[in-house]
């Protein structure tokens, strides 16, 4: 056994992970302790990776036109067809989406083939979905792309501002530096600004529940607050600014009171000053900001208003003080810096850029040849795939991201790919919601096998190293891309043999004719890593950019000397006016809604959804939303119900939540044709963006909501190996697909009130083996059953609703065992149908994934005198690993808390008793 060191895949934090191999197979992974993003630390996903291994499910062969291909005849195609689209209509009817789980390098060789040789400006990527805002933002206040803090800057601050992020869930790794630093620094406080009450919550000492969309007028009423009480830094204003004059006009626009602002974003005025107050009085301030404040339609200006703030109090290129966005995905950085988004170039040069165009152009020239570098932007992603619905755009080459499902108005997306000419998939996974639409698949490796470099929230750039070879005959991105340059002509611009090769080229063209401390240099600059040979590039160690001759060991932290990367070396404030999200409620779309990620999922859980624990703690879809919403539309908790919006409905499990806000609605955003029937939150959205980044309005949707009617409910649980018609899930009203350790839960719904289907037909039509054990109650229209064949148990249904399940642990244990080809004893196939040992306590949902700690049995502790998180996991283990779970913990034991004061208040006084 061997451990090896690599990068984690999922957010923007970039953890370092070792991984531990035995026989060509990775068996477990830990933090890596001498990464500087997280020093050991892992969150339950992380700790997980492991898990979502296998070569089951996933792609091996290339396809043309639905059949099996080898290697050869797939690249041809790929070539002769985007050769013969671009002859036949032109450059720009090319076009290619990528994604940030691509690594830097498949990343740079994607950008060079499109942008540089087939000439097309249409390469975009999934980034503009959650980092375009941020990057505009950045660029037109600093100057460049470029997050001027670092990790330990959170852990340096005062004062901790979260903004439209819970980090508890989407950045638990942060959240967990976060809050040891607060416990250390008992000065330290932290506020969190956010329309829901969110787990991240736990560690606030200020909460500002504002509503949706009114963050921009809240930080304009922060700067105009701090210029009215003496609170700006004047000094560094006037020597390293410009622009406040216009920005406070704009932000005193309208009335300034506190209370007014207070009344426009729906918080309490006091509160809302506190938060005035600590942010002006203190010099050491972060704010950290992510899709929350980015998904809009004035993300930009929102982000923009942040930054003002920590210019106009000089809070920014210092240890603990910045404006500081938290990327979403792994490598959204690095694909920025090589060009990945279709405003830029590469290396942070843009169109616009004064010679860059010139510029690339004589970096990619080769003896022989001559790129063909478009002269201005191409489609950003909502607009590249209109292009193609208008029949503009005949031929697009999507790589490692589905939207099928991510982007708004995804029914219009899929009837756009449906009638594509030429639609090319480069992807890991056998069964996504994107593949119906693909004409070529090409199998690509995943996490664990490929070997590059990402780019993580701090510009910190990590080797993610390949571990294992990939299965069957999936290949590495940049050789595929690589493979079809070749064939296109451009061979000698794309001779590349390893991935290290392609990193010193992308090195070299971010120092090209960048003179390091210039007053012209472009900011983004790794030429310091130049020149590095194969051993050198396996052996980097995780560094900052810049990396120059003048600072080779990296750069922490921009901006200390006050010089920002605009011409005249000033940052500019920028003025901002307010506006309310594109998509008004109306009528018949009354509330909003928001969407976000859960907390042990990833993305549309191609990965994650292969680790069984990670889909207990949430295991359907579901819909959130406030008691008293819950009440006034005669919607229970745990009922299913139905959202209507923009395209497609969405089908959920209702949760009633008191950190929802009236009038609102959460969905998550993981959910897929592959997990459940109509849960695309993507299809719910309007596609309206913001008019700078092109970013997406995805926090700012327009629904309805009703009950979904249903006659009946039933849980299956089906073996793993048990070739099954699965057509329930076209006859089903509801169905979500719940993967376990050794079986497939299915949860169905269907049928109008009152109706009961024939169980015994429904069984023999879709199952191969008959019922074995039966229990039924007519009556109330309960049922329970199972299949055995030769003595091992092969499925499990019960008709009733899901709240009536026992804990399925022990009737997973049933199925692993016979899939194992062991038999069921007579104890336990007696206890098949209760689904449990006899006594067996539930211990109900999974509230810690890391150790399987169910909530009844937390609950239990908690009245048991474990009153605290420590006390938990002494008895427990549960918040003893990652910590994703703390919060959580910290909710129940303050819900029993609650519990037994009102028990204590209810409790009838003594009669008083009168002697006189």
């Amino acid at each position: 056994m061997h451990q090896a060191r690599t990068t984690c895949p999922y957010c923007g934090v970039g953890c370092g992970v070792l991984a531990c191999v035995e026989n060509d197979r990775i068996t477990g992974v830990d933090g890596d302790a001498d990464h500087p993003a997280n020093f050991g630390r892992l969150c339950v996903k992380g700790s997980a990776l492991h898990e979502t291994l296998g070569d089951h499910g996933r792609l091996t062969r290339p396809r043309v036109d639905g059949a099996e291909v080898d290697w050869e005849t797939a690249l041809d195609a790929v070539a002769e067809r985007l050769q013969a689209t671009r002859r036949d209509h032109g450059k720009g009817a090319v076009a290619a989406y990528l994604s940030g789980q691509l690594l830097t390098e498949d990343y740079y060789v994607a950008n060079k083939l499109f942008k540089g040789f087939l000439g097309t400006p249409h390469l975009d990527t999934n980034s503009r979905l959650c980092m375009a805002s941020a990057v505009a933002a950045y660029k037109r206040s600093l100057g460049a792309d470029a997050v001027p803090c670092n990790y330990e800057d959170i852990e340096e601050a005062e004062l901790v501002v979260l903004v439209g992020s819970n980090l508890a869930w989407n950045h638990p790794v942060l959240y967990q530096r976060l809050r040891t630093a607060k416990s250390r620094n008992p000065l330290m406080r932290v506020v969190v600004i956010d329309p829901r009450v969110t787990d991240t919550c736990e560690i606030a000492d200020l909460y500002l529940g504002l509503k949706p969309g009114s963050d921009a007028r809240l930080f304009n009423g922060l700067l105009a607050w701090m210029a009215d009480k003496g609170r700006l830094d004047r000094v560094y204003l006037e020597k390293h600014t410009t622009g406040l004059d216009d920005a406070l006009a704009a932000a005193r626009e309208g009335d300034g009171a506190v209370e007014a602002i207070a009344a426009d974003c729906d918080v309490d005025p006091e509160r809302l000053e506190t938060f005035f107050y600590w942010f002006a009085s203190q010099l050491h301030v972060v704010t950290l900001y992510s899709q929350g404040i980015n998904q809009s339609s004035s993300g930009t200006d929102k982000c923009n208003a942040i930054i003002n703030c920590h210019l106009a109090g000089g809070k920014i290129g210092l240890p603990g003080a910045g404006p500081f966005s938290i990327t979403g995905q792994p490598n959204a950085m690095g694909g920025r810096e090589v060009g990945g988004l279709a405003n830029q170039l590469a290396a942070h040069m843009d169109y616009h850029s004064p010679g860059a165009i010139d510029r690339v152009t004589r970096f990619w020239a080769t003896e022989h040849l001559t790129p063909d570098v478009p002269d201005g932007p191409g489609h950003k992603a909502l607009e590249l795939f209109e292009a193609i619905e208008r029949g503009e755009v005949k031929a697009v080459w999507i790589m490692a991201t589905n939207p099928a499902v991510s982007l708004p108005r995804a029914d219009r997306v899929r009837a756009a790919l449906e009638k594509c000419p030429l639609v090319i998939v480069s992807e890991c996974v056998a069964d996504t919601d994107l593949l119906p639409y693909a004409d070529i698949v090409l199998p690509a490796s995943g996490w664990s096998e490929k070997d590059g470099t990402v780019t993580n929230s701090e510009r910190r750039i990590s080797r993610q190293r390949g571990i294992l070879p990939p299965p069957g005959e999936a290949r590495h991105d940049w050789w595929i891309i690589t493979q079809v340059a070749r064939r296109l002509g451009f061979g000698e611009a794309f001779a590349f043999e390893h991935p290290g090769e392609i990193f010193d080229e992308h090195a070299r063209l971010s120092g090209f004719e960048n003179r390091d401390g210039a007053d012209s240099a472009r900011l983004f600059d790794i030429s310091g890593l130049a020149g590095l040979d194969r051993a050198a590039y396996d052996a980097l160690a995780p560094i900052q950019w810049p990396v120059t001759a003048r600072a080779p060991q990296g750069t922490a932290r921009l901006f200390e000397d006050g010089r920002f990367a605009t011409p005249d070396g000033l940052a500019r404030l920028i003025p901002v006016r307010p506006r309310e999200p594109e998509q008004a409620l109306s009528e018949a779309r009354p509330l909003r809604l928001n969407t976000g990620r859960v907390r042990d999922q990833w993305h549309t859980m191609t990965r994650t959804g292969r680790a069984p624990r990670l889909m207990n703690h949430r295991a359907e879809p579901f819909i959130e939303l406030t008691p008293e919403d819950a009440q006034a539309l005669g919607i229970e908790d745990q009922q299913l119900a139905r959202l209507t919006g923009a395209g497609d409905d969405y089908l959920g499990r209702v949760r009633v939540s008191k950190g929802q806000r009236r009038g609102e609605v959460f969905v998550p955003m993981h959910w897929t044709g592959q997990f459940s029937g109509r849960a695309s939150m993507g299809g719910l959205l309007e596609a309206h963006r913001d008019p700078v980044s092109g970013q997406p309005e995805s926090k700012h949707g327009a629904v309805s909501l009703e009950p979904l009617a249903a006659g009946w409910e039933a849980t299956l649980l089906v073996a793993a190996d048990l070739a099954v018609d699965a057509d329930w899930c076209d006859t089903a009203g509801y169905w979500a697909r719940i993967p376990l350790g050794g079986c497939q839960r299915w949860q169905l719904a269907g049928g109008r009130s009152g109706e009961r289907p024939d169980w015994l037909a429904w069984l023999s039509a879709h199952l191969p083996v008959a019922p074995a054990l039966w229990c039924e109650d007519p009556a109330s229209g309960r049922l329970r059953a199972a299949g055995i064949e030769a003595g091992r148990l092969r499925w499990w249904l019960m008709v009733a609703p899901p709240r009536e399940l026992p804990g399925l642990a022990w009737l997973d244990e049933r199925f692993q065992e016979s899939a194992r080809g062991e038999s069921l004893d007579a104890a336990r196939r007696r206890r098949l149908l209760a689904g449990c040992d006899d006594g067996a306590a539930d211990s109900g949902p999974v509230v810690c994934s890391c150790h399987q700690v169910g909530r009844s049995s937390i609950v239990s502790a908690i009245h048991a005198g474990d009153t605290s998180v420590e006390a938990l996991g002494a008895r427990l283990a549960c918040g003893t690993q990652c910590g994703s779970c703390i919060p959580e913990l910290k909710s129940l034991i303050e819900e029993s808390a609650e519990e037994e004061r009102a028990h204590a208040r209810a409790e009838p006084k003594p009669e008083s008793i009168d002697v006189a």
